[in-house]
């Protein structure tokens, strides 16, 4: 196994004569000879990257310069088109199939023919630089012109295999336009009936092949195929079973459909098509559908068929078996959404959106469409959903494309880099967080901080209760919301306080709430008699209480012999029990008189006995 060259061979384009004279090889001989290199190369089980490179000088650099010119890529590349076409002819001789042609197996027993061992030397060849890196896509196109579709069905999945590598920037940059003609060529020969898979397997390549931004996979202008023509009978057959005309109004909405864009240009079309649509709408809603219809062609059950476009046939003779059948209802409802959602599209002026009047038919049968595919058995619900999403996300494309087709990839964004050049790294707390990390630091840096005497300290209850003394003055007007007595952690803590340092406030809490806790000293004068007040005095308001009702028992005696009197009818013990009160009243006026704090009981109870004398008269 030959040594690997130095990596340093690359191409040099567009390089002049005057700086280094490449070496020709134009002649049939040159070619010959670099053909017979490739050749050689065929045979060995060695990967390519062992012997590749020091294949190319060999054959176009016998003298192990590093560089080639244009000129000289140019001429390797014939030269290996040549080997291509000639290994496909000798392929086609032996009657083998293209890429199964010359196997043989190599160490790690695999199978490998001529062909894909010679496309496998290439593509290594083209990744790493070695030869222009649209060498590659050139080969394969030639080999899918030189083969059969069989034969292209097995091409195109080394194509998929290789997909990644030929996706990568380097050689997509240089090939992506020769790989869409190729698979554009392709399609064009396989058959839309019969090679429904291949043309899937194509398409599908593409899709992942091109970036979704890839402005050559787009219908930009929105060109629609109007070569999909639909032939029906324009004149009536012998024996016909439906009505005819109603035949040709069906199918002429095919019209309308492949080419929106005539519908909406002139009016007339429009209100043709909108008269038309009118009557088979008409029909479909005179002729529902039930479960029974459903049920006739397994919908749920023919999942094979799905997967196929189906295009009806337009025999007059079928139109009535073809309205009982729910997928033909259902492709031509669907046909009416998709253009219904073309046209309410805006265009890129408002010359090409329709009118307002265009817009409200537009709804109105947009409306009788969707209640129609509700309807259709079976799940029918279900069916409109699926449809609504599938033309939301439709409406979603073109507008993307009519923005003209911005990447969807985001940028990374720049991280700063600071003065030093170092990028700055996010910090990493012990703790998790800034502030516990720092309080861990802080408890660091003070250990007798636990210790301090002063880091517990239990305030004086006059400290405590100082907010709440305030809070009770009605000058402040302190609202009910922020009044301190509604802090039930601030209660309840002030309770603990005035139960270790001052007992007989925490025993006012039973008769006056926690306002009454509060130190007197803190309250104004005129809040402080309503919850402080001195054992005298409580002694004095009693006795003041007991006299009042002493006084009430003697004016209702009074009161009783001034009725009786009034009426005439008493005689005159009754009188004199009736005045006996009168001196027991005065007797009890001077011994009031003894104590200045009772003055005022006597003449409450004196008023409120000539008040009630007043009444009875």
């Amino acid at each position: 196994m030959a040594a690997e060259a130095p990596s340093g061979l690359r191409i040099l384009l567009h390089q002049h004569g005057k700086e280094r004279g490449p070496v020709s090889v134009s002649s049939h001989a040159d070619r010959d000879r670099v053909i017979e290199v490739f050749r050689k190369l065929l045979l060995k089980g060695d990967p390519p990257e062992n012997f590749a490179l020091q294949a190319v000088q060999e054959a176009i650099k016998p003298q192990k310069q590093t560089v080639l010119v244009q000129d000289e890529n140019q001429s390797l590349e014939n030269a290996l088109r040549t080997l291509l076409q000639e290994l496909v002819s000798s392929a086609v001789q032996s009657g083998e199939r293209m890429m199964q042609y010359g196997q043989t197996i190599d160490e790690g027993e695999s199978i490998h023919g001529q062909i894909p061992r010679f496309l496998d030397i290439v593509l290594h060849l083209c990744e790493r630089g070695h030869v222009e890196g649209g060498m590659i896509f050139q080969l394969l196109e030639d080999l899918t012109e030189m083969s059969t579709i069989k034969d292209c069905k097995e091409i195109f999945g080394y194509i998929e295999s290789k997909q990644d590598i030929l996706g990568k920037q380097e050689l997509f940059g240089r090939g992506k336009l020769v790989m869409l003609r190729t698979c554009n060529q392709l399609l064009r020969r396989l058959s839309k009936a019969n090679d429904v898979v291949f043309c899937g397997r194509i398409l599908m390549f593409l899709a992942h092949f091109f970036p979704l931004s890839e402005r050559s996979a787009v219908n930009i202008k929105g060109v629609f195929n109007t070569s999909n023509e639909t032939k029906y009978e324009k004149d009536a057959p012998d024996g016909i079973t439906v009505d005819f005309n109603f035949y040709k109004t069906f199918w002429s909405l095919q019209e309308h459909f492949s080419n929106p864009t005539s519908t909406t240009l002139a009016p007339s079309k429009w209100q043709k098509f909108a008269f038309n649509l009118m009557v088979v709408l008409d029909t479909f809603e005179a002729q529902p559908l039930n479960d029974d219809d459903g049920n006739v062609n397994n919908l749920d059950q023919e999942q094979e068929d799905a997967v196929f476009n189906i295009k009806y046939l337009t025999s007059s003779k079928l139109m009535g078996l073809e309205l009982k059948d729910p997928s033909f209802r259902r492709h031509i409802l669907v046909q009416c959404l998709i253009l219904f959602d073309f046209l309410k599209t805006p265009g890129k002026n408002d010359k090409d959106g329709p009118s307002e009047s265009m817009k409200e038919e537009i709804k109105s049968c947009e409306e009788r469409v969707k209640k129609l595919l509700e309807v259709i058995p079976p799940k029918g619900k279900e069916f409109l959903q699926s449809i609504e999403h599938i033309l939301e996300r439709e409406k979603n494309w073109v507008w993307w494309k009519r923005d003209g087709c911005l990447a969807l990839e985001k940028q990374p964004t720049e991280r700063k880099i600071g003065q030093d050049g170092a990028k700055k790294r996010k910090p990493r707390w012990r703790l998790g967080n800034k502030e516990l990390s720092q309080l861990w630091k802080w408890a660091e840096q003070n250990p007798n901080a636990l210790t301090d005497p002063q880091r517990v300290r239990m305030p004086s209850v006059t400290e405590y209760w100082k907010p709440l003394g305030e809070d009770m003055d009605v000058s402040a007007g302190i609202e009910a919301e922020y009044h301190h007595k509604n802090n039930r952690v601030y209660c309840w803590k002030g309770l603990r306080f005035s139960a270790r340092q001052d007992l007989e406030g925490f025993s006012r809490f039973t008769d006056h709430g926690i306002e009454g806790v509060v130190p007197p000293e803190l309250l104004p004068l005129e809040v402080r008699s309503k919850f402080h007040t001195k054992p005298g005095d409580k002694a004095k308001r009693a006795k003041k209480e007991e006299a009042k009702g002493a006084a009430a028992q003697p004016e209702d005696g009074q009161i009783a012999s001034a009725a009786v009197e009034t009426d005439g009818v008493g005689s005159g013990a009754e009188l004199e029990d009736g005045v006996a009160p009168m001196d027991s009243d005065a007797t009890a006026g001077e011994g009031q008189k003894q104590s200045p704090d009772m003055d005022s009981a006597p003449e409450a109870g004196q008023s409120e006995a000539e008040g009630k004398v007043s009444c009875s008269l």
